[in-house]
């Protein structure tokens, strides 16, 4: 008897990219996007197309990378958001536009101020539009968790006639519990029938998102809507690794079920995004986190010298995870091996930043004694991070603050000219990034400011992140900054933030002249 295949949805750039500090830039997305596609995942939600032009940008260069995996972009059911939407995914090689507007009473009467019949006509109008650009078309009843189960079914009637092939359920604000979720679904699933897929997407506000879309799929539910380390807004989304793991591992209950996932990916994958958005699974999370598969108490301990299966239900290979983390590259390994090793890792870098990663990787070897994998990972996304050099530190020199008065001279090289400069703060930090406004003639506020430890031992890699504001009119912008010295990965975190809001504002000045021509 073959097996029901669970369609994986994942959204982690999206829903997942809307956590909180979670920004990032094309080519990170670019990265993601193509570890997803070795993961395994059906459909990749690449972006909300109409949000921002980095957005766009990056659903366009990820629909021209991935081949194995749908794209799609969410859009409103607005006429503008299906325009950009469809011309982002353009050049996929499948592709899908996800359009969505809320039906719960509470949404219609105070944030749509919108009649239920002024919905269902705004909706069957997004969907007939979405025809023109696809044939692959999800219609999501925002906030179907507390909408009106008889109007779900008029509104799903409606889009299924104008052409969506994919009706999403989601439970906007997880407040539904397993049983009700379950209700809800199977009501949907016997209603639609084979017009439609039934999808789920499950926000984790009471800690049920898992609980919620694995009765989903017991109930008629045949995709569901997740995103790695269980990343997106306020509590998070479903779990992806969470999801796939308990359909694995439980086949005496979910036998019939199967996903396309590579489950040796997982941990890779996991690791990835950790790195890049710098948002760290916690220590007891599920699959993924630093203690699922550590133990230490002693009772445990003697289980597993004697029997794994005493106290280990997963065996960290299932996951890809290497239980002993050893040291993997020294200063004497060789390009082949280098660019081998990334792409075990989840990365594909082109030339350029292959080289540049390369080189920053000899310059680390020559001072650190250990490199672990986490150091691999933690160069490559702080290459990624800074890949639009407008400004480029030189040097950093700090001077002696016994008097009291913190400052820095710093040398930043812009349009191939260095320019030195010097000044004070209220500490080390707040000199060093006054100094480089000064020099750049950009002013930045910082919103946040943050460092961790890479990987372990006295000589461990400093990862610097700040958020700066550098518009109040525009979103903060996240920096990434490595280093040995900590005070200089905070200044490359800083210009790096600039660099990627100067790479930002041309990208928009390019599309605005763009627009003006067109017309």
């Amino acid at each position: 008897m073959s097996k029901e295949i669970i369609k994986i949805f994942d959204t982690t750039l999206r829903d997942g990219e809307q956590s909180p500090g979670a920004s990032m830039n094309t080519e990170e997305k670019i990265q993601i996007a193509s570890q997803l596609e070795r993961l395994g995942v059906d459909i990749i939600e690449a972006g909300f197309a109409a949000a921002s032009i980095g957005d766009f940008d990056a659903i366009s260069k990820i629909s021209q990378k991935v081949t194995n995996s749908t794209v799609c972009s969410l859009a409103r059911a607005l006429d503008s958001d299906i325009k950009f939407a469809g011309e982002a995914v353009s050049r996929a090689k499948m592709k899908r536009i996800h359009t969505f507007i809320a039906t719960s009473d509470i949404h219609m009467k105070y944030k749509l101020k919108m009649s239920p019949d002024e919905v269902i006509k705004r909706a069957v109008r997004a969907v007939e539009y979405a025809c023109e650009f696809v044939d692959d078309i999800e219609f999501s009843c925002e906030d179907a968790g507390r909408s009106d189960i008889i109007f779900m079914k008029e509104i799903t009637d409606a889009v299924i006639e104008a052409g969506a092939t994919t009706i999403n359920l989601p439970d906007t604000v997880g407040y539904r519990m397993p049983f009700e979720i379950a209700d809800m679904v199977k009501e949907m699933s016997n209603y639609v029938k084979n017009r439609a897929i039934i999808s789920v997407h499950n926000h984790n506000d009471l800690g049920m998102a898992v609980a919620n879309s694995i009765e989903s799929i017991t109930n008629g539910a045949r995709q569901v809507e997740c995103t790695i380390n269980g990343l997106g807004e306020r509590a998070g989304n479903a779990s992806l690794e969470e999801i796939v793991m308990i359909l694995k591992v439980r086949k005496d209950i979910f036998g019939d079920y199967d996903t396309n996932i590579n489950t040796k990916e997982i941990y890779a994958t996991s690791r990835l995004i950790a790195n890049i958005t710098t948002i760290e699974p916690q220590p007891n999370k599920a699959i993924v986190g630093k203690n699922a598969f550590a133990h230490e108490s002693g009772i445990h301990q003697d289980g597993m010298l004697k029997n794994k299966e005493t106290y280990e239900i997963i065996s960290p290979s299932d996951i890809g995870l290497d239980i002993e983390d050893t040291l993997v590259l020294g200063k004497h390994s060789g390009r082949a091996a280098f660019k081998d090793k990334l792409f075990k890792l989840g990365f594909e870098l082109n030339s350029e930043n292959l080289n540049n990663t390369f080189n920053r990787f000899k310059e680390l070897a020559d001072k650190k004694k250990d490199i672990y994998d986490d150091d691999l990972r933690a160069l490559v996304t702080s290459q990624m991070s800074n890949v639009n050099k407008e400004f480029e530190l030189i040097r950093l020199q700090l001077m002696d603050c016994s008097s009291g008065v913190p400052s820095a001279a710093i040398t930043i090289k812009h349009n191939d000219i260095e320019t030195t400069d010097a000044g004070i703060g209220d500490g080390t930090i707040d000199a060093i990034f006054k100094t480089i406004d000064r020099i750049s003639g950009y002013q930045g506020r910082l919103m946040d400011y943050g460092v961790k430890s890479v990987s372990k031992g006295k000589d461990a890699l400093a990862n610097v992140t700040v958020k700066v504001k550098f518009n109040d009119n525009e979103p903060a912008i996240i920096g990434h900054g490595l280093s040995l010295d900590t005070m200089l990965a905070s200044a490359r975190a800083y210009i790096g933030a600039l660099n990627s809001y100067l790479s930002m504002e041309g990208m928009l000045k390019a599309k605005n002249i763009s627009s003006q021509n067109s017309i």
